[in-house]
């Protein structure tokens, strides 16, 4: 599939239509479909796979019709903002006025024009990629071009609801830059930014998965938010960490210091439950960063929560 190429989910119980609107897509997106409300769900959403730029759906399918599809859809972060675009034979005022009230962008009666159908489609495939990258914009920090807490939050949040659907682990890595106040103050404010930039940079390069986040959650902290992975896994990553910034030898000479610039490490990983919300995670990973600190700095502090209830 073209990595530039928009992806339509199409969803319809009638074979000859998806083949209608696949034969007319094929030439510049990149086609999946569904024959069911449940399965539309499944492939909005599917694990390791980018979700849609636009869905195509009818109204009328047996079990789940589209419009309680994009009630659903609607409802969750991760597919709240694909445009939805309703395809059907219902053509009376209020069945349109109904679609548009519960989210979809545009109501397409059958038969339909596939030249205009092909226009208005590329219209809003245009404005959804538009409104991805102004997302990603203020989704990234303006001083070091990492994510912001911004995404840090809105990110946590996904990756905990699917942790606890899949019942896997989620690690969190929380970084605190030692005596940076101290650094400003030796140094100057311009000084202590292009630090910043330096060490958000070599952390940032040890953070090699797709799915995983590396972000600045604010001043002098940042921090690593891992999928799929124990304490174990994500202590490993945060002793490279230790030593990417170790291997800056960025001088650190306030007269309290005196040597070089280092960074205290807390690292948490829970299997998340539905009884309980993200903030779990942070706290104990805070609770271990503050367990380093008070350990002198310059160190790793590590725990694992409890498993799920």
């Amino acid at each position: 599939m073209g990595a530039d190429r928009p992806r339509v989910l199409i969803v319809d119980d009638e074979r000859s239509n998806i083949s209608i609107l696949g034969n007319l897509l094929q030439d510049e997106c990149d086609v999946i479909v569904a024959t069911d409300g449940e399965g539309a769900l499944r492939r909005a959403t599917a694990d390791g796979q980018a979700v849609p730029d636009l869905i195509l759906l009818d109204v009328m399918m047996p079990g789940m019709d589209g419009y309680e599809v994009c009630r659903r859809l609607k409802e969750v972060p991760e597919t709240r903002d694909i445009p939805v675009i309703f395809i059907t034979a219902m053509g009376a005022e209020e069945d349109e006025a109904s679609g548009l009230r519960i989210g979809a962008v545009d109501y397409v009666t059958k038969p339909f024009s596939p030249a205009i159908l092909k226009m208005r489609i590329r219209t809003h495939v245009e404005l959804k990629r538009l409104r991805d990258h102004w997302q990603r914009l203020s989704t990234i920090d303006a001083l070091t071009q990492v994510a912001n807490r911004r995404r840090f939050d809105e990110t946590l949040e996904v990756a905990w609801r699917h942790a606890s659907r899949q019942e896997e682990p989620l690690a969190l890595i929380m970084v605190d830059v030692d005596h940076f106040k101290a650094y400003n103050d030796h140094y100057g404010h311009p000084a202590g930014d292009d630090c910043l930039r330096r060490v958000a940079a070599a952390l940032s390069a040890e953070v090699r998965r797709a799915g995983d986040l590396f972000a600045r959650y604010g001043g002098e902290e940042f921090a690593c938010l891992m999928p799929a992975v124990d304490v174990d896994g994500a202590e490993t990553v945060a002793r490279r960490m230790c030593a990417a910034v170790r291997g800056l030898h960025v001088r650190h000479e306030h007269p309290a210091v005196m040597g070089n610039l280092s960074i205290s490490v807390g690292v948490a990983a829970v299997i998340p439950s539905c009884s309980q919300g993200s903030e779990v995670l942070v706290r104990e990973a805070d609770r271990q960063l503050y367990a380093a600190k008070n350990s002198g700095r310059n160190r790793l502090c590590a725990g694992t929560m409890g498993g799920r209830d």
